[in-house]
């Protein structure tokens, strides 16, 4: 029997240019991926949105400062406290930061260069629908291509970020933007919000020099097919 295709919004704001690519990263994967205009207030019927990575509104101000007030950011944030998947990627992972779907900030790099280059990571945590596919301690290489990567958060909330498992990937090696405690991505309390610097939408195929990306971009696409088969 061949499996219902799940649609995805993937948000695009003025300025996204990893928003095709991560819609063909999904539709390979099994996805239904629909481009959503920011300023489109209602989401379609969907089981997960992503937010992708880009320059939204130029990075003025702050990497996502402006994108948080975009009219489709608050069905997002309605979709997310309803218990639906959300995935920031990137810049995205930056919007969520700003619009407090995620705990801490992202900064310019402690170099202050823009980085763009495989890393590789080490999964912390697999109970949570992003990471579903891996292993627990498993190195994934990603790439990363950012100037504004370096999480941030200060010694309470990084306490409170480590005792409720919500940093879920950490950098193995070199740290290549300066994030504090090595955090390449975290999850919200509840577990269906995950943002990440690393780009999995770029490492989809063996040919690109890893196809680990996939590995967490199925499991969001598995979770949307069952999220919305349970709403049938």
């Amino acid at each position: 029997m061949t499996e219902v295709a799940p649609r995805i919004a993937v948000v695009v704001f003025p300025g996204s240019n990893d928003d095709r690519d991560a819609a063909l990263a999904l539709e390979g994967l099994g996805a239904d991926p629909v481009l959503h205009w920011h300023a489109e207030p209602e989401l379609p019927e969907v089981g997960a949105v992503v937010l992708p990575g880009g320059f939204s509104y130029g990075d003025y101000l702050r990497a996502g400062a402006i994108a948080r007030f975009s009219p489709a950011m608050r069905t997002v944030a309605d979709f997310a406290a309803d218990g639906g998947f959300v995935l920031g990627i990137c810049n995205g992972f930056q919007v969520l930061c700003e619009a407090a779907l995620l705990p801490g900030v992202l900064r310019p790099n402690e170099s202050l260069s823009f980085v763009c280059r495989d890393v590789p990571l080490r999964v912390e945590r697999t109970d949570v629908p992003f990471l579903a596919g891996c292993e627990l301690g498993q190195q994934l290489t990603i790439p990363v291509k950012h100037g504004e990567g370096c999480y941030f958060a200060d010694a309470e909330l990084l306490e409170q970020l480590d005792a409720g498992g919500q940093i879920v990937l950490r950098y193995e090696g070199e740290n290549p933007n300066g994030s504090v405690d090595e955090i390449a991505g975290v999850v919200n309390a509840d577990g269906n919000v995950m943002g990440l610097m690393p780009h999995p939408e770029h490492a989809v195929d063996p040919l690109l020099g890893s196809a680990d990306g996939a590995l967490i971009l199925q499991a969001l696409v598995d979770s949307a097919r069952e999220r919305l088969l349970a709403a049938a």
